[in-house]
């Protein structure tokens, strides 16, 4: 998933290409979005090949976390009439970064022990 989507941004098919550049507006958003893509593909490659695996599962936890500050820079983006129990489709795609979290903190919790 994260080769997928990484590479959606780095060549500018991302459907979060407006999401990101309305949350950092003081950052182009053709260097920023494709510079995210390198960073998840990279990720997704270490995942993938079981390379640096605590260090990527720390680093990922700390990249899903990025966007929830959308919810706090563009909320109306995020959420239906101000309510948080009103997501839009951004801010369902925003928030299933939980599950991701949780998924990268069990795996580097399993690691830890071995």
């Amino acid at each position: 998933m994260f080769v997928w989507f990484g590479a959606l941004k780095m060549f500018g098919q991302s459907p979060v290409f407006d999401l990101i550049g309305a949350m950092v507006p003081w950052i182009d958003p053709g260097f920023l979005v494709p510079m995210l893509g390198w960073v998840e593909v990279i990720l997704g490659v270490l995942l993938l090949g079981g390379w640096l695996l605590r260090l990527t599962l720390v680093v990922l936890a700390a990249h899903l976390c990025g966007p929830f500050l959308t919810f706090l820079a563009v909320p109306y983006l995020m959420m239906r009439n101000g309510d948080p129990l009103l997501l839009t489709a951004d801010g369902e795609f925003v928030l299933k970064n939980l599950i991701l979290i949780s998924a990268a903190i069990v795996l580097l919790v399993r690691t830890e022990r071995r």
